[in-house]
């Protein structure tokens, strides 16, 4: 898929979104204690719901509801947890605006009461291996599916690009067998999900243009992560900039979609990137 060729994704609840044309930016609202660069900020309901609608302010197109954290060492929590922290918060944003929902989970119930209190979206940090059942939500509700590459709890290939597809291979076979429609499916090779090195992660940047023989639609993941704060120095809370960077690299490899906690400065960075893609484009 090439940066400036459009699809529509569908999604749940009858709505849709261009992707291709223009990058787009998914908001990171994570409702927990503990996530690596904003745990706390946001760990009660209307506290969740103001930043989610600033961040629709600033330029989101869909907002990220998540309420596990996901960094290396996590405590983990059980879904009635996890669900008690995100429904109120979708059922909330599902009132009050109109971009699209989110809800980060591996779990079939939590997508699936997610969905019914709103959400449009499932973004499956395990891509449908953890519980394969998410996959027939998706199927059932029309939901949006992100399958997201992980390296976490299993051997890998040596090679970068090689495990992506031996990995995102089989998350397509469940999804397939599930009915989802190919159509419905966003594909985010996970950095800094069991990418050992800063080295790991550089390189599947440089190579993350051969996820297009996939033929669907991209999503970057690198909000404030560790390797950025390697190769910069700074901490979690000051990788933005370094964030916006690799925001602008991606959009230029063809990414549609990029997840991440500052939606005002990775807006600017795609305004730039999606500039120069109309201006190759054209000429």
């Amino acid at each position: 898929m090439t940066a400036l060729t459009t699809c529509i994704w569908p999604v749940a609840h009858g709505r849709s979104l261009t992707l291709g044309a223009a990058g787009r930016l998914m908001a990171i609202v994570n409702v927990t204690p503990d996530s690596f660069s904003d745990g706390g900020d946001h760990a009660v309901t209307n506290s969740a719901v103001e930043h989610a609608l600033r961040c629709v302010e600033e330029g989101a197109d869909i907002l990220d509801i998540g309420g596990e954290s996901t960094r290396p060492g996590a405590d983990p929590v059980s879904a009635a947890q996890e669900q008690d922290r995100v429904l109120p918060v979708i059922a909330a944003l599902a009132a009050r605006t109109d971009a699209l929902i989110s809800i980060d989970t591996y779990r079939a119930e939590t997508a699936r009461l997610a969905i019914a209190a709103g959400a449009h979206i499932v973004n499956d940090v395990w891509a449908a291996q953890r519980e394969p059942e998410i996959a027939g939500v998706c199927a059932e509700t029309g939901a949006g599916l992100c399958l997201m590459h992980t390296g976490r709890d299993r051997e890998r290939l040596p090679d970068v690009i090689a495990d992506q597809r031996l990995f995102l291979d089989r998350s397509l076979e469940i999804t397939d067998a599930a009915g989802v429609s190919r159509a419905q499916i966003v594909l985010d090779p996970g950095f800094g999900f069991a990418k050992e090195t800063p080295e790991a992660n550089l390189e599947l940047m440089a190579r993350s243009g051969e996820l297009a023989d996939f033929g669907l639609p991209l999503l970057a993941g690198t909000s404030r992560k560790r390797f950025l704060g390697n190769v910069t120095g700074r901490d979690a809370r000051d990788r933005d900039v370094a964030t916006a960077a690799t925001t602008a690299l991606l959009r230029m490899k063809g990414f549609a979609i990029f997840r991440v906690h500052n939606v005002a400065i990775n807006r600017d960075a795609l305004a730039i990137a999606d500039a120069m893609l109309a201006f190759e484009t054209k000429h």
